[in-house]
């Protein structure tokens, strides 16, 4: 391949990605669910192919990008105008905190753990799970979140009560995945025996059955038990 053929290789398979990219429309962009990806992936691949493989015809890398974009825009089509064909190619939203309970089987179903979760949360300024009523896991990967009411736009700061005396500039994880985090305890100075009594106290016999556990700023202790059972 001469460096004439190769410039006007890569010419065209830039033309052509862009006009095929805004044939597609905005989303291929936007919202990056499981088809958009897989989409990208195949397209870009094409056009890779298309502009340095010499062994890949014009004519076929041509007819190659142009049937997999028709192919994504009929599925597009498809999935504007059938909900049961959007679930089958997107998936659906998957609620992974219910009335500010984790769910842990939903966590599994999409590959989430409770760091990952948390992760998540604080991108959206949320550094505690009690200050969560809602959370559901999108299709494009992002976390939508509702807060509890005292947390919501008019809080008691707002409304000029006092809050309650911070004893920590953060809340802290003490328990992940039933599985109690010493270290942070220590950095707390608290003990396992502190973190036992608080849950006896809150009607938890055993470790095991918590599923998550924090230290809030006012020294209380935020518990998430194993049942995913809300009513």
């Amino acid at each position: 391949m001469t460096i004439l053929e190769l410039l006007l290789r890569i010419l065209l398979a830039f033309v052509t990605l862009l006009i095929l990219t805004r044939l597609m429309g905005r989303k291929e962009i936007s919202q990056m669910t499981f088809f958009n990806f897989v989409s990208g992936i195949a397209i870009g691949t094409i056009g890779a192919s298309l502009a340095i493989d010499s062994s890949l015809s014009v004519r076929n890398g041509l007819i190659a990008l142009a049937g997999w974009s028709a192919i994504t825009i009929i599925l597009g089509f498809i999935d504007i105008n059938s909900k049961k064909a959007r679930v089958a190619i997107e998936g659906q939203p998957r609620i992974v905190i219910k009335q500010g309970q984790i769910m842990e089987d939903e966590l599994q179903n999409v590959r989430l753990d409770v760091d990952a979760l948390t992760a998540l949360l604080r991108q959206k300024n949320i550094f505690s799970l009690a200050e969560v009523e809602t959370a559901i896991f999108e299709t494009s990967g992002k976390l939508s979140v509702e807060k509890k009411q005292p947390y919501q736009s008019a809080t008691k700061s707002d409304m000029a009560i006092p809050a309650a005396p911070s004893l920590y500039p953060s809340s802290t994880e003490v328990i992940s995945d039933g599985r109690v985090i010493r270290s942070n305890l220590e950095k707390l100075n608290l003990n396992q025996d502190w973190l036992e009594e608080q849950l006896k106290v809150s009607g938890v016999q055993s470790i095991s059955d918590v599923f998550y556990a924090e230290v809030q700023k006012d020294g209380t202790l935020h518990i998430d038990n194993k049942s995913d059972s809300v009513h």
